[in-house]
C-alpha cells in the first residue's frame, strides 16, 4: 500500500507541488508520521492534514520540518510563500463560485415567481374584460324608452349604456284633480276644460312599473358584479405575492457536507464536512507564540476557531456575540472549536487563553 493518498485533483499546481516537496522530505528523513510530530511539536493529525493537500502547513511547522530534516530554511519558506498566495487565490476562487451559485438559485427563484403570478394577471385581465362585456349586455338589453314609450321602442332602445340615471327613478303620477270623477275604464276626466286639464290614461302606468323593476334588477347585478371583482382583486393580490416561496426550500449542500446555518452551531467541522476546500481563514492573531484563527464556511453558513502551535493547557473559542464555542490544546499542540452559525464572516471572533494567562483576540484581515 502507498504511503501517501493522492493528493486533490483540484489543488493548486504551487500547492500540490510544495505538498510533494514536504513528502519527499519526510521520506527522505526515514521518519514516520509520529516521529515527525514529536520532533517538530505539531500533531501526527495535523501533519496528515498538511501532507494530503487539505490544508497547509504553517509557517511554524515548515521552520520545525526543516530543523528535524536537514533543510535550507531560505528554500522551503519561499516554496512555502509562493503556496500561501496560492492558496489564498484558491479560497477568493471558491468564494466567487459559491456567490455566482447563489446569484443563479437567486434568479432561478425569481424566474418561478413570475411563472406562477402570470396565469393570475391573466385571470385578473379576462375577469376584468368580461365583466365590461356582460354590463354592456344587461344595460343594452333592457330597451326601456326614457320617453315614456313601450318597452323596445325610443331613444333609449339598443344602446349600450345602463339606463338606470334617466329610466330607473319612476315617475311621481299627478294628484287627480279635485274635479275629476274617475270613469269605469280606469282613467280620470277632469270636469273642467281649463289649462290644467288633461287626460290620465291607465296605459302609462305600465312602462313606469317595468322601468322602476329594470331599474332595480340593473343595480343589484352591479352590485353583485362589483363585489366579485374586487374580491377577485384580493385573491389575484394574494396569489401575486409568491416572494417567500423561493426561500421555503433551502439551498442543496454539496456532497459531504453534513449540515448548514443553524444546524451547523455545536458540530464538528471536519466530521461536517464543512473544512477542506469549503473553508477559509477570514481573520487570524498571534497570541504568545501560538497562531489563531477564524475559519469560516459559507457553505455551512458556520465558524470555527483554530489554534496552532500552542501548549497543552492553552484554549481556544469562537463567538458570534450570542454564543460561543470552545476547543482546549492537548499533546497535539493545536485544537479547534465546535462551529457556530454565522450570517458572515466577520461575525465571528476567535480568542485564546494561553495557560501562561496571556489572551488574545482576532481581528478581520
Amino acid at each position: 500500500m502507498p504511503r501517501w493518498k493522492a493528493l486533490p485533483e483540484e489543488l493548486d499546481p504551487q500547492v500540490r507541488e510544495f505538498a510533494g516537496h514536504l513528502r519527499r522530505l519526510v521520506d527522505r528523513s526515514g521518519l514516520s508520521l509520529a516521529a515527525v510530530a514529536d520532533r517538530t511539536g505539531y500533531s501526527k493529525t495535523s501533519w496528515e492534514r498538511y501532507l494530503n493537500g487539505r490544508l497547509l502547513a504553517p509557517k511554524g511547522a515548515i521552520v520545525a520540518l526543516a530543523e528535524v530534516t536537514g533543510t535550507q530554511l531560505h528554500h522551503l519558506t519561499t516554496m512555502w510563500e509562493l503556496a500561501e498566495r496560492a492558496w489564498s487565490r484558491s479560497e477568493m476562487r471558491h468564494d466567487m463560485t459559491m456567490e455566482a451559485i447563489r446569484i443563479s438559485q437567486a434568479r432561478a427563484a425569481l424566474n418561478e415567481a413570475g411563472v406562477a403570478a402570470a396565469p393570475v394577471a391573466s385571470r385578473r385581465a379576462a375577469r376584468t374584460a368580461g365583466g365590461g362585456t356582460s354590463g354592456a349586455g344587461v344595460g343594452g338589453g333592457t330597451g326601456v324608452s326614457t320617453a315614456g314609450g313601450p318597452v323596445g321602442e325610443g331613444p333609449g332602445a339598443g344602446r349600450p349604456s345602463v339606463p338606470v340615471q334617466r329610466s330607473t327613478a319612476p315617475r311621481i303620477p299627478q294628484q287627480p284633480h279635485p274635479g275629476a270623477v274617475p270613469d269605469a275604464g280606469g282613467s280620470d276626466h277632469l270636469t273642467g276644460s281649463g289649462p290644467g286639464g288633461r287626460k290620465e290614461g291607465g296605459r302609462r302606468k305600465l312602462p313606469l312599473v317595468l322601468a322602476g323593476v329594470v331599474g332595480a334588477l340593473l343595480l343589484i347585478a352591479g352590485a353583485v358584479l362589483l363585489t366579485d371583482l374586487g374580491g377577485d382583486d384580493d385573491a389575484g393580490a394574494a396569489a401575486a405575492t409568491p416572494s417567500a416561496e423561493p426561500t421555503a426550500s433551502a439551498p442543496q449542500l454539496p456532497a459531504g457536507v453534513g449540515c448548514g446555518g443553524a444546524d451547523c452551531t455545536g458540530q464538528d467541522p471536519e466530521a461536517m464536512g464543512c473544512g477542506g476546500e469549503f473553508a477559509g481563514t477570514v481573520a487570524r492573531a498571534t497570541v504568545g507564540g501560538g497562531l489563531v484563527e477564524v475559519r469560516y464556511s459559507e457553505t455551512c453558513g458556520a465558524a470555527w476557531a483554530r489554534i496552532t502551535q500552542a501548549s497543552p493547557g492553552d484554549t481556544v473559542k469562537i463567538t458570534d456575540g450570542s454564543s460561543e464555542q470552545e476547543g482546549t490544546v492537548d499533546a497535539d499542540a493545536d485544537a479547534y472549536t465546535p462551529m457556530v452559525a454565522v450570517k458572515k464572516a466577520s461575525d465571528a471572533k476567535a480568542c485564546a487563553t494561553l495557560a501562561s494567562g496571556t489572551t488574545g483576540c482576532t481581528t478581520p484581515e
